[in-house]
């Protein structure tokens, strides 16, 4: 699940329980506004796997972080990543130093890919 599909899912939740509960309490005005959320989920998802703009604007980009070894702090201020949080995804995928990083890369769904040297 990408972020993207948490917040839609959150949205279509919102809409479908203000049909139910809320002041709009009619099943049409739910399923109207259900239907018009999914919609345009599937248009997006559609627009992002024909084109490689649209999957950049919607998906984003990978960022590059350790290049061989070496630490590229720029980009992790950019991302909002801590020098704590990478030795961790370091840990994680086996690693203890960043000079055993051929490279380090944020992914677009926020995972941390590591490929030792």
């Amino acid at each position: 699940m990408t972020p993207f599909d948490l917040v839609v899912l959150l949205v279509l939740a919102n809409v479908v329980q203000n049909a139910v509960i809320g002041p709009d309490n009619s099943l049409g005005g739910g399923i109207v506004g259900a239907v018009a959320i999914v919609t345009l989920n599937w248009l997006m998802a559609e627009a992002a796997f024909r084109s490689k703009k649209a999957r950049r604007i919607i998906e984003g980009e990978p960022v590059l972080l350790i290049h061989d070894g070496r630490i590229l702090r720029t980009n992790l201020d950019g991302q909002r990543i801590t020098i704590d949080e990478l030795m961790a995804a370091l840990r994680e995928n086996g690693v203890a130093d960043p000079l055993h990083v051929r490279f380090a890369v944020l992914e677009d769904n926020g995972k941390i890919s590591v490929m030792a040297k």
